[in-house]
């Protein structure tokens, strides 16, 4: 499984940090806004509560007299009083139940359905209550008058819930005085209006707030890690005409100093290395070329000397194959060296790959008669290209095809071109390639399973020139891995022109 890039893994952790952050912060919040509310709604209902007192029958009042209408008629206007002061209305109504002292009903609230309900609560809430303590004791009365002052009143300190009715929430508050019950409840609709008007600002900014810190964390991130990605290119850059680029320090952050610092000495190390072994390789190449073909030359002219057919006359023959092995190994050491270091030298003429390919076709006649050879191209395909070291490319695709064929097996050259590139597909039959093999074919000095490999001259220089070649001519040379009971090779090259009649032809 792919994981996320790490930008990207910033981004997601500083929105997840702050969406944290942020919820918490808005719930917290939320219920303090919610309980700020609650706790001045329970301020306004205990001030009504106390100011409840004046409209309470006065102690030792006579039951008869306590239902008159006087009474009632002061318990609307109180509760007339309350809907004004809580501002509410139909919709959010108030709820009043007052009981005298012995729990009869002096008033309650009738006007609304839900009124039924609440009073229900309201008088299951004053019979929690406990009896109010006794009053303070009353000052003599004095000679010249025959009544005293009224009595001092303790109530009951308020109580104040929340109750739940089937259509709303009522903030309830109950007390009881020495003589009167009184209970009032107020509809929590416009409370709940305001916490729900506040929680939909949280579910529509929390969102948007996290994702401008998404979007920050992903451009702070980006430019954090710039020095990361010129390192990245730098580093794909690094082919053997890209080891003297360097990635400047003066711009950087602190954090990556040291980092560039370290891939700069790095680069400058292996750049000194891979020259000093090209060098070596191609002066090394350079410095045999000549005794080899000395060396060549004598045997060649001692062989015309010696009595022909002797023991000698095939020592010498087999030690000039040897020596022509030699130099071909050192041709190629030079050439790949050359290629190497960006300066394998082109002669570019008008190359002729039709032509090319015929030639090729006959000296595969004459070395594998055995083989059933298909063509399929065109004549005329011509292109811009140095026609010898094109010659050494093809002659070592049609030399492992006739190498690694299977007895009695075939061969298929064919073309496909386009108006700008010319691919030449050569395939043989041949067992199947191993995946490590096809991974390292064109590596230098590979020659994969020597069990496979043993009886098979070559030293695995010709797919790693022929590579190089191609690539000199701005083309490439790739190995068909998909294909199974054969060995595919494509050469691309860029094409000059197109053109000519196809030739088909199948010799066997």
């Amino acid at each position: 499984m792919k994981l996320p890039s790490f930008r990207l893994r910033i981004a997601l952790l500083s929105a997840a940090l702050a969406g944290t952050t942020l919820v918490g912060f808005g719930a917290v919040s939320w219920f303090q806004i919610y309980n700020a509310k609650i706790s001045r709604l329970d301020a306004e209902l205990l001030n009504h509560l106390m100011r409840a007192t004046p409209n309470l029958p006065p102690r030792g009042e006579p039951p008869e007299n306590q239902g008159k209408e006087s009474r009632p008629s002061r318990w609307q206007f109180y509760e007339d009083s309350l809907a004004d002061a809580f501002g509410t209305n139909t919709k959010t109504p108030i709820a009043l139940l007052v009981l005298d002292a012995n729990g009869n009903r002096l008033y309650q609230s009738n006007s609304l359905p839900a009124d039924v309900e609440v009073n229900r609560l309201l008088l299951k809430r004053l019979q929690l209550i406990p009896l109010p303590s006794p009053p303070q004791r009353e000052p003599p009365p004095p000679s010249n008058r025959n009544v005293g002052p009224p009595p001092f009143l303790r109530p009951r300190p308020p109580k104040f819930v929340t109750e739940q009715t089937t259509k709303a929430a009522w903030r309830i508050g109950a007390t009881k005085f020495p003589n009167a019950q009184v209970g009032i409840a107020v509809n929590l609709q416009a409370v709940d209006q305001e916490m729900a008007t506040i929680r939909n600002i949280f579910l529509v900014s929390i969102p948007g707030s996290l994702l401008l810190v998404a979007i920050g964390a992903w451009l702070v991130s980006g430019g954090a890690l710039r020095p990361i990605h010129q390192l990245t290119g730098v580093i794909q850059q690094v082919t053997v005409k890209g080891l003297d680029q360097r990635i400047p320090i003066g711009t950087t952050d602190v954090e990556f100093v040291e980092l560039i610092q370290v891939f700069n000495l790095m680069l400058e190390r292996l750049e000194r290395s891979f020259t000093q072994a090209s060098r070596f390789s191609g002066d090394a190449a350079h410095e045999l070329k000549t005794p080899l073909t000395i060396l060549q030359g004598e045997l060649e002219r001692t062989l015309q000397q010696v009595e022909p057919g002797s023991e000698v006359q095939q020592r010498l023959s087999n030690l000039l194959d040897e020596v022509r092995r030699l130099s071909g190994i050192m041709r190629k050491l030079l050439l790949l060296s050359l290629a190497d270091a960006g300066k394998m030298s082109l002669y570019l003429v008008e190359v002729d790959m039709s032509e090319l390919l015929m030639e090729m076709l006959e000296d595969v006649e004459m070395l594998a008669p055995h083989l059933t050879v298909q063509t399929d191209f065109t004549d005329g395909l011509r292109l811009q290209g140095d026609r010898d070291l094109l010659i050494q490319v093809l002659q070592n695709l049609f030399s492992n095809a006739i190498k690694y064929n299977l007895a009695n097996g075939w061969i298929k050259i064919r073309t496909h071109q386009t108006q700008t590139t010319l691919h030449v597909i050569i395939a043989n039959a041949s067992k199947d390639i191993p995946a490590s093999d096809s991974l390292r074919i064109f590596d230098r000095f590979y020659r994969g399973d020597p069990a496979r490999t043993r009886k098979i001259e070559g030293i695995g220089l010709g797919l790693s020139l022929a590579r190089e070649i191609a690539r000199a001519h701005h083309g490439d040379l790739i190995l068909d891995s998909t294909a199974f009971g054969q060995t595919t090779f494509t050469l691309t090259l860029p094409m000059k022109e197109v053109g000519g009649e196809r030739r088909e032809k199948v010799r066997s």
